[in-house]
């Protein structure tokens, strides 16, 4: 071995220096902790792949078995609106005036829609096209749902990892893919706005955790942008803008206000509220509306706060900030009161009939108390939508009490929140079940990593421990329960869906005593009717229940439909409904009417029919015009009947006779005219029509629709029996509306 020496510095050569064991071992174990990395973050992404593949495909049992169709109807005008996006362009979309609808109103599409929903399917379908995989918009409406809930469950794993662990984030993930109370709005054909909006609401929740954990103004702005477009996608952005301040606020109370959170929550508010001012929807409430005036006080008081920090650092002497807090919780007070005295004096805008009904106000507005969506939550429903997450969530709540951070808080203000307000409105089961399934890993999470140590005798640093026998058959005992559970969830949830949520309501389907099926497509079988033998500017007359479908796929002017837009308009319509056929005339001429659709489930048995919906009918319209009275529809025992005893003003309004019309002339039940909803014999069966006329009754007489006959049709018709209208100078006739 020879050395030579270089300024004086003695260097040996050819003499390779031989690491020492020491090195060696640590050098291994780095590489090994690195692997071990590295291969859990390959099998993580592995797994989430399968629960998107899962989310995708629990979706699809409604194609599988009546093809490829949009469901309900609030999926019909979006899915109307987006062909006219795709067709028509960005800048007509926003300023299309819609004259088929509402008429004689029309309706301002651009101006009264949420359009992330078309948004987002516009922009795949034009992306589909560029990469030259040539897809129907409608299949694109159609799957936008189940692959949106597979994304969905993908942020749920980042969300629960940053409030939790990774190891959590993947059960989240995996729940809330099959999860009941998500599935029921984003199954394949369900294309409404809540078919992106969770993924929206879960990705603004896990940019602002992000944000408060780093105080990034990066993270902050993300947040922001993810909030647009839940703004643009739900009016449910209302949940975030209340929420993200309330925990802002609990953070402050708690002493746990730092300048992260400062920094979060100006950038969150003030660019998010600026976004959000650019749908034209939303416009000027976010800086209007009582909706959103939490999240502006506390956007004051975060300023406040953070200017007497501030102040503190100057003034020293403990009399000085006394005074100087006395002073500021003065102004707040002073603020405050001027708030409450503008609200008494009715500068701010009231609060709608639903946000009254989910503060607890009752809102007596028959419109919004007839959507059954709107009614309050019963107690089977949370087990029906949830499974073991009822238990395993509080459970979660426990763990995250537990080891309080700025995170976990955010959960559990979510969690609480979200149980209030599902409570009150059955609709809000879908923003419940996101948080369910994030506390149920993190408790399952914990669960299984506890007793899995236990059993093979490690303990929580993963270093080798002694347990005793007893201990270790209790671990195989949990672990067993937990994977058994695990098993009767997937079952229960598959089950629910393809029994519960995987049924369009415009096909639907029956069970025989054979095993066989047998399809009712009365639905699309009235529709294509009204597209194929009616004019093409004729105008039909629904409930507004069915509304949307009639434009959808009858493709005629409708006088209401599912925009709960104008109640007026809709209670005129309840007016005729309720009325005899010469005071149901004159209101028909007026709005111009050409035919009036009727749903009647009497034959087969189908319970969602105007029968059914006769009294909202009657109650909205009683609240505009008074002479209508609820009572008068019941029979002497005050009871709500279509037998025998059935009241002279009910079996004299044109909706029994619509519906009953040569009814009798059919059995049912071994009896003639027997109703198979009601479970009685009709009490008028020798039911005439003068000013209608049966046009059209499909195969199982579901829908029955009439032609409004010309004044010149009717006999013994006499103008002086209408006064709406007029003789002008002419001899024309004048409209008095």
């Amino acid at each position: 071995m020879g050395a030579h020496t270089e300024n004086g510095v003695s260097r040996a050569i050819d003499s390779p220096v031989k690491p020492s064991k020491k090195t060696s071992v640590a050098a291994s174990s780095s590489f090994l902790a690195g692997w071990e990395g590295r291969s859990e973050f390959v099998f993580q992404a592995f797994i989430l792949i399968l629960i998107f593949i899962l989310a995708f495909s629990m979706r699809l049992f409604s194609v599988l078995r009546f093809e490829s169709v949009i469901h309900e109807f609030d999926p019909w005008f979006n899915f109307r609106s987006t062909k006219y996006l795709v067709s028509e362009g960005f800048y007509s979309f926003h300023n299309w005036f819609d004259e088929a609808t509402w008429y004689p109103l029309g309706r301002y599409i651009g101006g009264t829609v949420y359009p992330g929903l078309m948004w987002t399917a516009a922009v795949v379908h034009q992306l589909a096209n560029w990469l030259r995989f040539t897809v129907n918009i409608r299949n694109v409406c159609v799957f936008t749902a189940p692959f949106w809930a597979g994304n969905t469950a993908f942020v749920t794993y980042l969300l629960t990892k940053e409030a939790w662990s990774s190891h959590a984030g993947i059960i989240a993930s995996m729940f809330i893919s099959v999860v009941p109370g998500y599935m029921s709005r984003s199954v394949a054909g369900s294309y409404d706005n809540e078919a992106v909006a969770i993924f929206a609401l879960l990705f603004t929740f896990f940019m602002w955790v992000k944000a408060v954990k780093t105080g990034s103004l990066m993270w902050a702005g993300a947040s922001a942008l993810a909030y647009f477009y839940m703004v643009a996608a739900w009016g449910g952005y209302i949940f975030i803008i209340n929420l993200i301040p309330a925990h802002v606020f609990v953070l402050l109370i708690a002493g746990r206000y730092s300048h992260r959170l400062y920094v979060s929550y100006c950038v969150f508010y003030i660019v998010g509220t600026l976004l959000s001012m650019q749908i034209s929807f939303v416009s000027y409430q976010p800086v209007s509306s009582p909706e959103h005036f939490a999240a502006f006080g506390v956007f004051g008081l975060l300023q406040a706060y953070n200017g007497v920090q501030i102040l503190k650092r100057f003034v020293t002497s403990s009399k000085d900030q006394k005074y100087l807090f006395r002073l500021a919780i003065t102004a707040i007070l002073g603020l405050l009161g001027l708030f409450v005295l503008a609200a008494i004096s009715g500068v701010f805008p009231s609060l709608t009939g639903r946000l009254l009904s989910l503060i607890g106000m009752k809102a007596n507005i028959a419109i919004v108390k007839s959507v059954s969506e709107h009614q309050p939550t019963s107690w089977g429903t949370y087990f029906f939508d949830m499974h073991m997450l009822v238990w395993l969530a509080p459970a979660g709540l426990y763990f995250c009490f537990q080891k309080p951070t700025d995170q976990n808080l955010f959960i559990i203000l979510y969690c609480l929140f979200a149980v209030y307000f599902s409570g009150i409105m059955i609709r809000l089961m879908l923003v419940l079940a996101p948080v369910c399934c994030i506390l149920g890993g993190i408790a399952a999470s914990e669960t299984l990593s506890t007793y899995s140590h236990v059993l093979f005798g490690k303990n929580r640093r993963g270093k080798r421990t002694t347990y005793a026998p007893l201990s270790r058959l209790s671990a195989v005992g949990v672990l067993t329960v937990m994977v058994v559970l695990f098993g009767f969830y997937q079952a229960h949830c598959t089950w629910v869906t393809q029994t519960a949520y995987s049924s369009p309501s415009i096909v639907l389907a029956a069970n025989n005593a054979d095993g066989s099926r047998t399809i009712f497509d009365d639905f699309r079988e009235a529709y294509h009717w009204l597209s194929h033998n009616t004019d093409r500017d004729a105008k039909i007359m629904s409930w507004w229940d069915y509304g949307y479908q009639i434009t959808g796929m009858g493709n005629r002017t409708t006088i209401v439909d599912n925009n709960t837009r104008n109640n007026t308009h809709i209670a005129t319509v309840g007016l005729a409904m309720a009325s005899t056929e010469q005071d149901a005339y004159p209101i028909l001429q007026r709005l111009e009417v050409d035919y009036v659709l009727v749903v009647f489930g009497g034959m087969i048995g189908y319970s969602s029919d105007d029968i059914n919906k006769f009294l909202w009918m009657v109650r909205i319209s009683s609240g505009t015009y008074p002479r209508i009275q609820e009572g008068n529809y019941f029979n002497a025992r005050g009871q709500y009947d279509m037998g025998r005893d059935v009241s002279p003003t009910m079996k004299n309004c044109i909706m029994y006779k619509m519906c009953y019309n040569r009814f009798a002339e059919v059995g049912g039940g071994g009896r003639t005219g027997y109703d198979r909803v009601r479970r009685v014999e009709i009490g008028e069966k020798n039911i005439k029509l003068t000013h209608l006329e049966e046009a059209f009754t499909t195969e199982h007489w579901m829908v029955r629709i009439y032609r409004v006959k010309k004044p010149h049709e009717i006999d013994r018709f006499e103008a002086k029996s209408y006064p709406w209208k007029e003789k002008t100078a002419d001899g024309s006739t004048k409209r008095n509306f």
